[in-house]
């Protein structure tokens, strides 16, 4: 009788082509990733695959990898990890591919191995919690079992397409029901094969268009179901609860924006900053791939450890309580000379010297070790939020709700500290102990346990590289000295003499201060440098070093071409 369109194809001497085993590979560790973040959405954004091994690879990167990351790409170094692991993700996915087109196994063993990772990376995740592998476990389940139905699919397809492609009489045409090749005794020649002209056959061009038909279906079912599931595991990442409970956190004391007077405060108008930085603009340097997802409704922040008394205090109890609010310039121990890694904005927020008052803090106790949602921890001093400068958790900043990206609903501000020792976002734990007793995150990979912000300036007009018209040339930036105050910064041109440059309104000792100047600049290249001079009389450092372990030192050079 004739070969059926749906009857089972030999597939022991099929083999893939390279595009649909390709094809293959990138939809079943695509399908994989898909699912795991949809999972991750409905359970804990963190415990996506994807942010889960990308959160290890931060952990283990060496220092020197990560610093040389943030000089790069800046703001954008999570962006770009995230990129070079898309770009890892899909060579894999087409080699496995490539790899298995005689057979499904080396494609299974390699969704495997990711999915150890995934797994192995969840369980090293500082916040760890069992419900964590849910979600790497349900991306290996599923990896699994597209890759091995569509690798089926496939080799079902090719074998078609062999058995219809083969001349009358080849092993893969004899393979087939063909009366050309019955070994019956009905017309008294048993075992003879009749020999036919080289065609090809009903019954195998059939069953190849379905075939392809059944491949292609299960390529787009897969490929609009993985789309889909990626696209809503996103968006419920995005939207756990943070951005809604941020919209109905309340109204600010005194109502929305800073209530601070700006009145000569920057050179904007010559090219500095503007002395507030907008929210959007606010530099962000964390560890944190995916932002944790807190609401007010169940935030708690815990004060214990060396104290009289423990505190537990909910984002209400924190807002009803005495609120402070206080410019406060934020930098980033990673900013190089000259760097962007610096913002200045208005905080909200309870003073930390009363809440240690309440809870009674033990002379003994050196530091507080704060906790963030996705267990990054920082090492403060005690000292330095004892001193009567503005420390505070942070409820606000620039009028409006913490951003979710910059720690909503609460974070620790220290003014004259590097973030890294104080700047816990999406605080949780706050606990008294020695430094003895505890190692900060950043600390257990070589940075210092206390890092006052060092006094820099920065030129921001003309640019490092720039043409700029012979003669009086402007010359404006920005310098800093947290909670000590700029009282003077020089510029020169060309190793010559110092020239003062004329300061912007002072508006706190706590923020950054703008300057301008001008140079006169005959035509041909130019070296231009600044220096500050902190209210202490300390001018900051000449010799260059690295930001590790806290903080860079140099004189901020640009050279530039007058024409």
């Amino acid at each position: 009788m004739p070969t059926s369109t749906d009857d089972p194809l030999p597939t022991t001497a099929a083999r893939l082509d390279p595009r649909p085993a390709a094809l293959c590979g990138l939809l079943g560790i695509g399908a994989a990733l898909a699912v795991g973040d949809l999972v991750a959405g409905l359970l804990s954004p963190a415990s996506s695959p994807v942010l889960a091994v990308g959160g290890q690879f931060i952990r283990l990167t060496p220092e020197w990898l990560k610093a040389l990351a943030i000089a790069t790409f800046g703001v954008y170094d999570k962006l770009a990890l995230l990129g070079g692991m898309a770009v890892v993700l899909v060579i894999v996915a087409v080699v496995s591919g490539l790899a298995s087109r005689r057979s499904a196994a080396p494609g299974a063993i390699v969704v495997v191995l990711l999915g150890v990772v995934a797994v192995t990376s969840a369980t090293a995740a500082p916040a760890f919690s069992v419900a964590d592998l849910v979600a790497p476990l349900a991306a290996l389940v599923a990896g699994l079992a597209v890759w091995t139905g569509l690798h089926r699919l496939a080799m079902r397809r090719a074998a078609a397409i062999v058995a219809a492609t083969a001349p009358e009489g080849s092993p893969s045409a004899a393979s087939t029901d063909d009366p050309a090749t019955d070994t019956g005794s009905g017309d008294g020649a048993a075992g003879r094969v009749v020999e036919q002209p080289t065609v090809h056959r009903a019954g195998p061009v059939g069953s190849a268009g379905a075939a392809r038909r059944r491949f292609l279906l299960g390529v787009t079912g897969v490929a609009a179901g993985a789309g889909a599931a990626a696209v809503a595991g996103r968006w419920l990442a995005a939207t756990g609860g943070a951005e809604a409970s941020r919209a109905s956190a309340g109204a600010l004391p005194g109502g929305p924006g800073p209530r601070v007077d700006l009145t000569g405060a920057d050179f904007a108008a010559q090219g500095t900053p503007t002395w507030l930085t907008p929210n959007s603009a606010f530099y962000r340097i964390d560890t944190a791939l995916q932002v944790p997802q807190l609401t007010t409704r169940d935030y708690t922040v815990r004060i214990h450890g060396l104290v009289d008394r423990e505190l537990r205090l909910s984002y209400d109890d924190l807002r009803a309580r005495r609120l402070v609010e206080a410019p406060i310039t934020m930098t980033c121990v990673s900013n190089e000379v000259g760097g962007s890694l610096i913002s200045n904005a208005v905080f909200l927020g309870v003073p930390l010297a009363d809440l240690l008052a309440e809870a009674g803090v033990r002379p003994v106790a050196e530091q507080i070790a704060s906790t963030s949602a996705d267990g990054f921890t920082t090492g403060t001093p005690v000292a330095a939020v004892s001193d009567g400068r503005a420390a505070m958790l942070a409820v606000a900043m620039n009028g409006e709700p913490l951003p979710v990206e910059h720690g909503f609903p609460v974070r620790m501000v220290v003014p004259g500290l590097y973030g890294f020792v104080s700047g816990c976002k999406w605080l949780t734990d706050m606990e008294l102990t020695t430094f003895a007793e505890f190692t900060s995150y950043w600390e257990q990979r070589g940075w210092a346990a206390q890092a006052p912000v060092k006094t820099q300036s920065r030129v921001d007009v003309p640019r490092a590289g720039s043409s700029v018209l012979a003669g009086r040339v402007t010359v404006a930036g920005v310098a800093w000295a947290q909670h000590t105050g700029v009282a003077r910064v020089e510029v020169r041109a060309d190793g010559g003499a110092w020239q003062d440059a004329e300061l912007a309104r002072d508006v706190s000792i706590d923020t950054w201060r703008m300057w301008r100047t001008e140079l006169d600049l005959a035509p041909g290249a130019h070296r231009l440098q600044v220096r500050a001079t902190d209210r202490g009389g300390d001018t900051q450092v000449a010799t260059p070093t690295l930001t590790i372990p806290d903080g860079a030192t140099g004189w901020h050079t640009v050279e530039v071409t007058a024409i």
